[in-house]
């Protein structure tokens, strides 16, 4: 709805939008007359992007054109996106070996809000759908998933001090309640190299999940298996944790 957008917001993408179309530098009075914005606005809102990175100023033509920012934002995709193409091979084999639902996640770093996985990947078939199934771009805490769990052991150079001024939603008795704990957790899932959800967030919904390893020794993304409990615990789920664990390295491969 029109009454839901931000102004200051919509001001910025604008400004990113025609240098976009225009594809080259401009300055604070073309953007103005292009946009119909006052020039004292445009240079509010140009200001607080340079401060971002998102916008740089040439220090000779005194124009704006993208900053740094965008172009790191842009690599980033573009490695999220290459690394789909590289996964599915992998992540299909491995859905044919356990029959159970196979995802594979990112990593989101919100400032200011705790860590979240982003499922970017997944194999599933008719027979999961009455299942626990979370779309494709769907969210979840990280502290109480399996794949969340090794973002967080995996990323390097990681902020967890949200976790000791926030508390963690509880959604039943076997989430994660504190900070020290949480660090335990992803102590064990270091030394392991693998981490379980045991119904931390869904009863009767177990995960297995393990890290895909980049060049630079972080987390690229997690991967994980997913089924009821009494199925995942059906006496054979340490060959289970071996498929996952053996799956995110040889797909770990592929990024060294």
């Amino acid at each position: 709805m029109k009454s839901d957008i931000i102004n200051s917001v919509d001001r910025a993408l604008e400004i990113l939008l025609t240098f976009y179309e225009s594809n080259r530098e401009m300055g604070i009075s073309e953007l103005s007359e292009q946009l119909g914005i006052y020039k004292s606005t445009v240079f509010r809102t140009l200001k607080t992007m340079e401060e971002k990175g998102f916008v740089r100023q040439n220090p000779v033509t005194k124009n704006y054109w993208f900053g740094m920012r965008l172009y790191a934002i842009g690599l980033s995709i573009r490695e999220k996106m290459h690394l789909q193409d590289v996964i599915a091979p992998y992540t299909h084999k491995l859905y044919e070996q356990c029959h159970e639902i196979v995802n594979v996640s990112i990593l989101e770093n919100s400032a200011g809000n705790f860590h979240h996985s982003i499922i970017i990947h997944k194999e599933i078939s008719d027979k999961n759908l009455l299942f626990v199934n979370q779309p494709l771009g769907s969210s979840s805490p990280c502290y109480c998933s399996s794949v969340g769990k090794c973002l967080l052991a995996f990323t390097k150079d990681l902020d967890f001090s949200i976790y000791k001024i926030k508390p963690m939603e509880q959604y039943n008795e076997r989430t994660i309640k504190s900070y020290e704990s949480l660090m335990e957790s992803l102590e064990e899932v270091r030394r392991n190299g693998y981490a379980l959800d045991d119904e931390e967030r869904e009863v009767g919904l177990t995960c297995i999940g393990a890290p895909i390893i980049g060049r630079n020794g972080s987390a690229v993304a997690a991967i994980s298996m997913s089924g009821p409990t009494s199925r995942m615990n059906d006496g054979h789920i340490e060959e289970k944790i071996q498929l996952v664990v053996n799956t995110a390295k040889e797909i770990s491969k592929e990024f060294r």
